[in-house]
């Protein structure tokens, strides 16, 4: 595994390994998911159903940054398991929030901190069109917190080689199809917990 902490906190035994099929490129509205080279990416960071033990309701969209995986809480102990890359080093969040917001292929500005780090995205400081250039990729999930906008997002990447590694400024990055799934399975409303 390419994060140093590689073990979940609840080991799930996976039960049917991923179909590769479902990383081939498709057509999405007006643009095309690119194919995933499945053979780049740990087989486990691909998505999988799996047991998975826990308290919390279907429905609920449960982080581990150990792993770093993504659960999507299914009913009789089972979810959906997506590889996903986390905040780097200074940029690594847990807590509990909910999906107040959802967008195809979003629009993205970088924040003033962020363009102070990174002075060539001062080109997007008026904002960037949704596309396959854009960071976002091609969906978004907006987490708040007590009602308010974090500036947290769920979302897919153009950068697929980051899956598995502690990459973002905060944000969860999923690859493009596992998003586009996880986007059309989560209600508005729906529980996140990052741990």
């Amino acid at each position: 595994m390419p994060v140093a902490q590689a073990s979940p906190i609840l080991v799930p035994p996976a039960l049917t390994p991923s179909d590769p099929a479902v990383y081939a490129a498709r057509e999405d509205g007006e643009r095309t998911l690119a194919a995933i080279d499945v053979a780049a990416i740990h087989p486990e960071l691909l998505r999988n159903r799996v047991s998975f033990a826990t308290a919390e309701a279907p429905g609920t969209i449960v982080i581990d940054t150990r792993g770093p995986f993504l659960y999507f809480v299914e009913p009789e102990g089972m979810a959906t398991r997506y590889g996903i890359a986390i905040g780097r080093e200074g940029f690594g969040w847990t807590g509990t929030g909910v999906i107040a917001r959802s967008a195809r292929w979003p629009g993205w500005t970088p924040p003033p901190a962020m363009i102070k780090r990174d002075p060539s995205l001062a080109e997007w400081a008026g904002g960037m069109p949704g596309g396959m250039q854009n960071p976002l990729g091609a969906r978004a999930l907006y987490i708040y917190f007590g009602g308010r906008d974090s500036g947290y997002r769920i979302h897919g990447t153009n950068q697929p080689s980051s899956i598995g590694w502690a990459a973002s400024s905060g944000c969860f990055r999923m690859l493009n199809q596992d998003v586009v799934d996880l986007y059309g399975r989560v209600a508005m409303g729906a529980k996140l917990v990052v741990r």
